[in-house]
């Protein structure tokens, strides 16, 4: 069937402008995108991108104040270049280097471990030890917690870092040593990770003045611990590994992590959302939060804007602008769809939360040695907090920064 054989007046605008985006050339220019007249001989209209909205200069644009076939048309012709992932399919171009500050990284390097002591030994101390009741008196609870944080960061077992917690009674920095034991049990106590979930918050207090745009990502680590199932194909018993997933809400500047959550495996990413960004915009003056397709959905886009910030999240390639309820959603879909080189600027921000990731498993190990489910779940926190006091150190040396804790209202322990 030829084109001009086509009754038009049967078809809706998007059925229109999809076959205009088939049948004829639509032009990008600087102003905007010039799509072809079907009535005007040699005619043109443009579609441009205004206040949020496309526009166009057709009558009917216009007059009913939505979109056209050919708004329609331009959106086809959009959708065309961009891939599953949400990237505008482009040639390979340069590869991008950065520079380093190697005075400052290498001041950061060579004096870590003290640094580190001493930081850590500031955050302990913000740990309020419980009221003593009855019964044998325990080893002060801030000095379990450097324990555990130091055998996390020197990745040795429970018997070979306990040279290191010596030096730090040594320095000052704690008041006893306790028992390796003591500590591989004090990991499976489950009272203790909300108390590591505010030390991470608080250690990222330093870097308040820093960070103003935040990327979402998780990730995960493996355990020692294995689930059965039964393969009816093969009429056999068998066994996989189980994974825990850290979910992390990072600075792009710096790669502090500002909120954590870590959960099993196979829980869903978009869900974990709403307890990260829960109390950072209270810490930090947040304006941007760039997240993967996994976190694309309309109640995301909402919550990361209650909290005062812009959210560039991907579209995916089924949805459309039609919500209505959501100004939010909206507003960056076109956006999204319009300014894609200008929006990517933004999303691609995003990359720096693989970094974070990259850091942690290089430097603490991909794979956590608790065969407790609780003391994995603990583990994985110290390697979290153990990356950000080593940020901190690295910010003090490049940045200037004071490197300051402060207790924010809602970390409570």
């Amino acid at each position: 069937m030829q084109i001009e054989d086509i009754n038009w007046k049967k078809l809706s605008r998007e059925e229109r402008g999809e076959l205009i985006y088939k049948s004829m050339k639509i032009v990008k220019t600087p102003r905007g995108w010039r799509v072809p007249s079907q009535s005007l001989s040699g005619g043109s209209y443009l579609v441009r991108f205004s206040s949020h909205e496309p526009r166009c200069n057709c009558p009917d644009c216009e007059i009913a104040k939505q979109k056209c076939k050919h708004i329609y048309a331009v959106e086809f012709y959009i959708k065309q270049e961009i891939d599953q992932e949400g990237k505008v399919k482009t040639t390979k171009g340069v590869k991008i280097s950065y520079s380093q500050k190697w005075n400052a990284y290498d001041k950061s390097q060579t004096n870590e471990k003290i640094y580190f002591m001493q930081l850590l030994s500031e955050l302990c101390n913000f740990v309020e030890q419980p009221e003593y009741k009855f019964g044998r008196p325990k080893v002060p609870l801030y000095n379990l917690i450097f324990s555990s944080v130091m055998r996390t960061y020197t990745t040795f077992s429970l018997r070979r870092f306990m040279s290191d917690v010596k030096i730090a009674k040594e320095m000052g920095l704690v008041d006893s040593v306790p028992c390796f034991a003591s500590v591989g049990h004090f990991l499976q106590r489950q009272d203790i990770t909300p108390i590591l979930k505010n030390l991470i918050k608080l250690s990222a207090s330093a870097l308040k003045s820093v960070e103003t745009d935040f990327a979402v990502d998780s990730s995960g680590f493996s355990t020692c611990r294995f689930a059965r199932y039964y393969d009816y194909k093969y009429g056999k018993e068998k066994k996989y590994r189980i994974w825990l997933k850290a979910h992390l809400l990072s600075g792009v500047k710096t790669n502090i992590v500002a909120g954590v959550e870590v959960t099993e495996g196979q829980a869903h990413d978009s869900p974990q959302l709403a307890s990260l960004l829960k109390g950072v915009s209270e810490r930090f003056d947040i304006k941007e939060v760039s997240c993967d397709r996994a976190y694309s959905s309309r109640a995301n886009l909402q919550l990361i804007r209650d909290e005062g910030a812009i959210p560039f999240i991907p579209f995916k390639t089924n949805v459309t602008g039609k919500r209505a309820k959501y100004e939010i959603w909206k507003k960056m879909y076109h956006y999204f769809m319009y300014k894609h080189e200008e929006f990517l600027q933004h999303y691609h921000k995003r990359s720096n939360a693989e970094t974070v990731f990259h850091m942690i498993k290089t430097k603490f190990r991909d794979n956590v040695r608790s065969k407790d489910k609780t003391a994995q779940v603990n583990e994985l926190l110290c390697k979290v907090l153990a990356h950000n006091i080593c940020v901190v150190i690295q910010e003090i040396n490049e940045l200037g920064i004071k490197g300051e804790f402060t207790i924010e209202k809602e970390v409570d322990f």
